[in-house]
């Protein structure tokens, strides 16, 4: 299992805005995906960090989604914004 916890963390309000609206069709698309155990980024109490949490069966289901997000509209949108990850395989 592979597991990617952490944040990202917006440099102002319009991007953390960005992420609440591309968030839900991201969402939708990540959980979908075979081999996606979980997949949530929740707001924190910080209006620009948010907390992301994804778990997937193996490495190849964890490289598809990376490499999907990599062209997704979330991914083009979102590319500013710092990603604070640790990725952990079990």
């Amino acid at each position: 299992m592979i597991t990617l916890e952490g944040f990202l963390r917006c440099s102002r309000l319009e991007a953390s805005q960005i992420v609440a609206d591309n968030l839900p069709e991201h969402q939708q698309r990540s959980l979908a995906e075979a081999g996606c155990l979980r997949f949530s980024v929740t707001r924190t109490d910080d209006p620009l960090v948010w907390r992301v949490e994804e778990s997937f069966i193996d490495r190849k289901a964890f490289t598809f989604h990376q490499q999907r997000v990599a062209t997704s509209e979330w991914g083009s949108k979102t590319a500013g914004i710092i990603r604070d990850y640790t990725i952990t395989e079990e």
